[in-house]
């Protein structure tokens, strides 16, 4: 089991490939366990003896004993039945104590490839060592390791006591008379080989629901962390679109498992019940061919207390630990790693981006509409909760940069989600642009603002698709512009290019973020709110975003429609940068420059003296 076997090729069905893979590695592991497996047999051929003598026994009981008068004789015969059933302990626990042979081994072997592939991941890919990095490989370490095992064990005891049962009882209904094989195995054989048929079937649909489920629950995942994206842009429908394919293709691998599981209970019937009914039906003709009544007696005990029930456990223990171990241990057999793009060194930084300013421009122009006004807007989480917002007015001038600051959960979010439209206020107006936000369609809030929140929504496609996303209609000189100026250039470059297929799994925090951010830049909204949306990046390339967005300029030169820049910031710098500061402290709102709030504003001289002793976090 240790050993790595051969990706599945192309178009392979899911249980097939996963059995021919998943072969070779068990022969191996079986291999260098002969004498576990010898021991075993020896233990089970004690079970096969018992089985034998109880059919026999009632047999001899019968046609010796009672039914010719002879009382002792026929107790005597149970009583070698009874001392084999009291007999069975011994060979039980030699079963169970090889057992253990088999499977602690198996266990030790699959957790130690776990590991390796979980450090393999962790070496050619580090961009996922962050939160959500091979959250699969702690399944595989423990639950799945554990259901591997369990199903392993319970494979074993049923496969050997329907082997080891039917050994006894061919033998016992062979030695009572032959004639009852005739009518025994064909029904028996059927139901078996039918079974069988179903096998990698069941495994191949078991595989592609499990597939399914999990597309399913990742859709569902990526979906409910970029809401707040999908909300400002327009998107929902989209998302529910594929969501709902998501979902419709669970619905129909279930659809073909069931039927699969309809077949496998027809299985079970034939070989499980049709023996008994096609033993009862041909009683006379027994008879008449010499068949003794206790040897009836003797084929029925067979098939109902030793047979029957060996061969229910056995496929009921095939047919769905069986597959669900294939299809588990298919998940731990080696990928191949995929090849790491060669390292692009970071440009020089522009000392003009990482210098901080810290006092307004002069660059605002004067306009009779501002970009952004909230009049005496309130808002509470609960009917029961205190404002977080409480009657506040804010003026946001067009080609303004305004940091947004204060305590964690004082309502920062809250408030660039009201101003964005995401969240209505329980009191108050919003406008933007002079427009009030209250009952304005998704698309025509898609085209006043754009929100970056602080978790990016970044999807499975191109790295063009995900950056063209607000704005199709955007060039390729405006692409590049945008990729170049948020210094993005070296990660496009690292995924292969903006025709490079992207998989969200595969990067971190910053990197995600900064792709958001250009996604974002290239929209034609003439608001932008950044909340903690560059908290994973290091601060000389937060300051080159947020001087790339406070300078955002299209093809004409021109301001993107005299829009404005608000920031939620989580670092002093930040807010130096912004022409003024918005100081939530959750009784009366601050907003000023950074050296007339270090005046008027006790918190905020608090805030700016803990950011001055605060290290900075470890980069995107």
């Amino acid at each position: 089991m240790s050993a790595p076997a051969k990706s599945p090729a192309p178009g392979a069905p899911p249980g097939r490939g996963a059995l021919r893979r998943n072969l070779p590695p068990a022969r191996r592991f079986l291999a260098g366990r002969k004498r576990a497996l010898v021991r075993l047999g020896g233990w089970s051929l004690l079970e096969s003896a018992q089985t034998f003598l109880g059919g026999y026994c009632l047999a001899q009981a019968l046609d010796r004993g009672f039914l010719t008068g002879q009382t002792g004789t026929g107790l005597l015969w149970l009583a070698v039945a009874a001392a084999s059933i009291l007999g069975a302990g011994p060979p039980m626990r030699g079963v169970f104590t090889q057992l253990a042979e088999l499977t602690e081994p198996l266990r030790d072997a699959l957790v130690r490839r776990a590991v390796r592939q979980a450090l393999g991941r962790a070496v050619t890919d580090p961009a996922r060592t962050d939160d959500r990095a091979d959250t699969g490989a702690v399944s595989r370490l423990t639950h799945q390791t554990e259901i591997v095992r369990d199903s392993f064990a319970g494979l074993v005891l049923t496969v050997r006591a329907f082997v080891f049962n039917a050994v006894g009882a061919l033998i016992g209904l062979l030695a009572l008379a032959p004639e009852l094989l005739l009518v025994v195995l064909p029904p028996l054989v059927l139901g078996i080989a039918l079974f069988l048929a179903t096998l990698l079937p069941m495994a191949s649909a078991q595989r592609s629901f499990l597939d399914a489920d999990e597309a399913v629950a990742e859709g569902v995942g990526a979906v409910s962390a970029g809401h707040r994206d999908l909300v400002a842009c327009g998107a929902q429908a989209d998302a529910a679109e594929r969501t709902g394919r998501l979902i419709d293709t669970a619905e129909r691998t279930s659809r073909v498992l069931a039927r699969w599981a309809a077949l496998r209970t027809v299985a079970l019937g034939v070989a499980g019940q049709l023996p008994v009914l096609l033993l009862l039906v041909t009683t006379p003709w027994l008879l008449r061919q010499g068949v003794t009544t206790g040897a009836l007696a003797g084929a029925l005990t067979y098939l109902l207390q030793a047979l029957l029930p060996a061969l229910h456990s056995m496929m009921t223990a095939l047919g769905a630990a069986g597959t669900r171990l294939l299809v588990v241990v298919d998940r731990f057999q080696d990928a191949p790693a995929a090849p790491v793009p060669p390292k692009v060194p970071d440009p020089d930084p522009d000392p003009d981006v990482v210098a901080e300013v810290g006092t307004p421009r002069g660059r605002c122009p004067s306009r009779t509409v501002p970009a952004v006004e909230v009049r005496a807007v309130t808002h509470a989480y609960g009917p029961d909760s205190p404002p977080v917002l409480d009657h506040l007015h804010l003026t946001v001038r067009r080609g303004e940069h305004i940091a947004v600051v204060g305590p964690s959960g004082i309502g920062k979010s809250t408030l660039a989600g009201v101003v964005s439209g995401l969240v209505a206020p329980d009191h108050g107006t919003v406008l933007l642009g002079g427009e009030p936000v209250t009952g304005a369609s998704a698309q025509d809030l898609a085209d006043r603002r754009v929100l970056i929140p602080q978790q990016a929504y970044v999807f499975t496609g191109s790295v063009r698709d995900n950056l063209l996303y607000l704005r199709p209609d955007a060039t390729s000189g405006e692409l590049t512009h945008a990729i170049r100026v948020l210094g993005a250039e070296p990660l496009v470059h690292r995924l292969g290019g903006p025709d490079a297929v992207l998989d969200p799994r595969g990067l971190s925090h910053g990197e995600r973020q900064l792709l958001a951010l250009c996604r974002a830049y290239l929209s034609s909204a003439p608001l932008v709110l950044l909340d903690e949306a560059t908290c994973h990046l290091d601060p000389a390339a937060e300051a080159r975003a947020e001087r790339a967005f406070a300078e955002r300029a299209f093809t004409d030169g021109a301001r993107a429609r005299d829009g404005a820049l608000i920031v939620v910031a989580h670092r002093l710098s930040s807010a130096r940068r912004a022409d003024r500061v918005l100081v939530l402290d959750g009784t009366t709102p601050r907003f000023g420059t950074h050296e007339e709030l270090l005046t008027s504003s006790a918190l905020y001289r608090d805030l700016f003296g803990h950011w001055q002793h605060t290290p900075p976090p470890a980069d995107g």
